[in-house]
């Protein structure tokens, strides 16, 4: 599912508020694999550069997505 959401992101140029909770729901159930926190890396990285837009009012939780960024 992590996967899913990042393509989306990555083809509208938006994280939706919608799929911003799913991925939160996906890990706070600890249901991926490694290959989706190399997903997540990536569009953590994104979403910090500005190239992904969130569309989310809140500031990005760093620290809880920070806990599964990894060195790609």
């Amino acid at each position: 599912m992590i996967r899913s959401l990042v393509e989306s992101a990555f083809q509208t140029g938006y994280l939706s508020v919608e799929s911003e909770g799913l991925l939160y729901q996906v890990l706070a159930t600890k249901c991926y694999q490694l290959d989706d926190l190399a997903e997540l890396a990536t569009l953590y990285d994104a979403v910090r550069a500005g190239q992904i837009k969130r569309e989310a009012s809140s500031q990005l939780p760093t620290e809880f997505l920070a806990q599964y960024k990894f060195s790609k």
